[in-house]
């Protein structure tokens, strides 16, 4: 028998023609992957705030709005099969695709304190990030860009083996699937980057899947959470936030001089989970003299820069970057997933809705009415 599993298939997608545009469900096709790829029929995806920057392109971001496009990055699937040169994978396997790679032997993956593969880099670009071209065409043969060379709404698609971790088939695959960027990120951003140590005090802006994800499990003994939106209080509590702070009722009182109060001088570390210039400056101006440090995680959503007092950087302050929290994924991710089946790590509280693929729309009002933290979005029904 011909081998099948070399030829395009067709399948389900959610393909978003223009810039904020209503997901349409279209019948497309998935090319064979070429060497170096595996191409993955996805379980189940979630839905990321990323997703919405490229799905409502903003002119000031400095992105060009590039549709018709397959969007998502954060999946759960099975391994349907592999192209030339790849190694360690075959059929059936259980794995998370993510936006970021890793070779294990380039100089940036072997160094400790670097998750930037530069074997084969990251890109916002679209396209395979070894050819540049797409694996995505509609019925009528036209191209559909992707997103980080994942593009997890789609009942199949094509990754690189850079990107593809396996992960232990005894893992929740909703689980398994907000590892792959939110999670996984907010968590990273804790444990590896910051490196928050047991009894400190930590300062959240933004109770999202990120924000919320990672202070608990590190020991903090107070987790500052700091959100406009009301229900964000009882729902911190879950997940370890021991005060919380609505700018909104504070009066003449600032966030900052709030935060300084609450933790007798400032917060050990802070994290902006947002995206707004404005409130990584206030985060930076909350942490403590002499060691504080101030993790960015949100992507400013205006395109704006940053403005920090040049003045607080002599007493000891610090500001880091963060892509993906700093993990690894192929060496971190497997050890956050076994962290879950132990308990130490709780997630399945983040996970505030499931939905199957035709309803994808409704996942994105959701995320945008601040009425979701995480939905899962089933491919095919299932039971789990």
């Amino acid at each position: 028998m011909e081998d099948q599993s070399l030829k395009p298939i067709r399948c389900k997608a959610a393909v978003c023609r223009a810039n904020g545009a209503p997901l349409v469900i279209e019948d497309i096709f998935v090319d064979a992957p070429k060497a170096y790829e595996i191409r993955i029929k996805i379980i189940c995806t979630s839905l990321c705030h990323t997703d919405l920057t490229f799905w409502r392109v903003k002119e000031e971001f400095g992105i060009p709005p590039l549709f018709p496009r397959i969007l998502g990055h954060e999946a759960y699937g099975v391994v349907e099969s592999v192209g030339e040169r790849v190694e360690g994978y075959a059929a059936g396997d259980t794995v998370v695709p993510t936006f970021l790679g890793q070779c294990e032997s380039c100089s940036s993956c072997a160094s400790e304190g670097n998750n930037m593969c530069s074997a084969v880099p990251f890109a916002l670009g679209p396209g395979m990030r070894r050819d540049g071209t797409t694996r995505f065409r509609d019925t009528h043969g036209a191209p559909l860009h992707d997103l980080m060379a994942v593009s997890s709404f789609s009942q199949y698609t094509v990754v690189d083996v850079n990107q593809v971790v396996k992960v232990d088939a005894s893992v929740p695959p909703k689980l398994a699937c907000i590892l792959g960027c939110g999670a996984g990120t907010g968590v990273g951003a804790a444990w590896k980057l910051a490196k928050v140590e047991p009894a400190s005090s930590v300062a959240v802006f933004g109770l999202g899947a990120v924000g919320l994800s990672g202070a608990k499990m590190c020991g903090a003994s107070k987790i500052i959470g700091v959100d406009l939106n009301p229900d964000k209080r009882e729902l911190g509590k879950i997940f370890g936030v021991t005060d919380f702070i609505n700018p909104s009722e504070l009066g003449e009182s600032s966030v900052v001089e709030v935060i300084i109060k609450m933790t007798g001088g400032g917060a050990d570390y802070c994290f902006e989970c947002i995206g707004l210039a404005s409130v990584m400056t206030d985060a930076f101006r909350s942490c403590k003299q002499g060691k504080g440090k101030t993790v960015i995680l949100g992507v400013e959503q205006d395109g704006k820069p940053i403005c920090l007092p040049a003045f607080e950087f002599l007493f000891g302050k610090c500001v880091m970057g963060s892509l993906f929290g700093g993990i690894k994924p192929k060496t971190d991710i497997p050890i956050l997933a076994e962290k879950c089946m132990n308990k130490e790590l709780e997630l399945e509280k983040l996970i505030t809705h499931e939905l199957d693929l035709q309803d994808i729309n409704t996942a994105f009002d959701l995320l945008v009415q601040g009425k979701s933290l995480r939905c899962i979005i089933w491919m095919e029904k299932l039971v789990v």
